[in-house]
């Protein structure tokens, strides 16, 4: 699980501003907690496989939020499109 994909500028944290991004066409690779409430990220994963992205599980909201360099949880996050 290559979550040090996430230590760039280009990265999205939250699954509200994740999905947002991901309507807008913006991201090329979605990363989601497997601990996360279902209800967040299903729309999230969806949505993803819907436009073929690489979809990237971590094992947990803590260790995500930890990668994306942010001192609180995140059941989402993405990397933006160069």
């Amino acid at each position: 699980m290559p979550l040090g994909d996430l230590a760039t500028p280009r990265c999205v944290v939250g699954a509200r501003q994740v999905y947002k991004k991901l309507l807008m066409g913006e991201l090329e690779k979605v990363f989601l907690a497997r601990d996360a409430d279902p209800s967040l990220v299903q729309p999230i994963l969806i949505e993803a496989q819907r436009q073929s992205l690489t979809v990237e599980w971590a094992d947990s909201m803590k260790l995500l939020g930890r990668a994306c360099a942010v001192q609180c949880k995140a059941a989402a996050a993405g990397i933006r499109k160069a």
